[in-house]
């Protein structure tokens, strides 16, 4: 719980780095820009998936990557997947030079295929995730344990794989698919997020805990835990709750912020 005497300039130091980096002039030096290339909400879904999946190491780096991974698409990321999906022979012609660090073919083609199984069953990529939630779910928790499930139902799916899609149930802290959560359910005017998905609530949202955001919670005193894991995300995302109990991760680009100029 935040010291009520600390909270009055937390809010303030919040506020002001939250105003500096929500707006539109943040988007083209961050993977979100790559999703804001496109209109399709499948298209947004399968590129904000997979580039959040990516989003470890230097972001001009997880940029490039992507960059290069749409364009392997040929600009169609859902149109792709659901020509290409299965067709190994294709992926490996298209993609086969395409990797970033441990994310190899393999990951690929399994990403390919599960994507396609799914939209042949789904119009869109939220009931992945919402299904799994209730009204009374207070954090994104049950839906990240159902998806990492769902995800690797089919009978094939490498066990290398997994390792690139987080899930609580292994006390990770899911920066990745926190990220992606917040891209697509987060509703504000800024420009950022883009707010397609509605069956999940803005309230529900988690953290996405990466070093810079896990550095800066410290040295604000938003975050007392030793270990970067699953609790240290409920912590800190409930001591941003008493900040914006409505919208707590828009804190997210605060801390982001912060940690990228070194400050705190």
């Amino acid at each position: 719980m935040v010291n009520r005497k600390k909270k009055g300039w937390q809010r303030e130091v919040l506020e002001h780095y939250h105003d500096r980096y929500n707006r539109p002039e943040f988007i083209p030096d961050d993977p979100i820009g790559l999703v804001h290339a496109f209109t399709d909400p499948r298209d947004r879904e399968i590129v904000g998936f997979w580039i959040a999946m990516l989003a470890w190491g230097r972001r001009a780096t997880i940029i490039d990557k992507g960059q290069q991974l749409i364009e392997a698409m040929g600009g169609e990321p859902y149109r792709f997947v659901m020509e290409y999906g299965s067709c190994e022979d294709t992926i490996q012609r298209e993609l086969g030079t395409w990797k970033h660090r441990t994310f190899t073919l393999t990951d690929t083609s399994y990403f390919l295929q599960w994507l396609q199984w799914y939209y042949r069953r789904h119009d869109s990529l939220e009931d992945a995730f919402a299904r799994h939630l209730t009204a009374d779910s207070t954090t994104i928790e049950p839906a990240l344990r159902g998806f990492h499930d769902d995800f690797f139902r089919l009978p094939d799916a490498p066990r290398r794989t997994r390792k690139h899609v987080a899930t609580p149930a292994r006390k990770s802290r899911c920066k990745r698919l926190c990220m992606f959560l917040r891209w697509m359910v987060r509703q504000d005017d800024r420009g950022v997020d883009f707010g397609q998905w509605r069956r999940i609530r803005p309230d529900q949202l988690c953290m996405p805990l990466d070093v810079h955001v896990e550095r800066v919670g410290r040295s604000l005193g938003l975050l007392q835990r030793k270990q970067g894991d699953w609790m240290a995300v409920t912590e800190l995302t409930a001591n941003l709750r008493e900040f914006d109990s409505e919208d707590p991760t828009r804190f997210d680009f605060a801390l982001f912020g912060m940690g990228v100029e070194g400050v705190g």
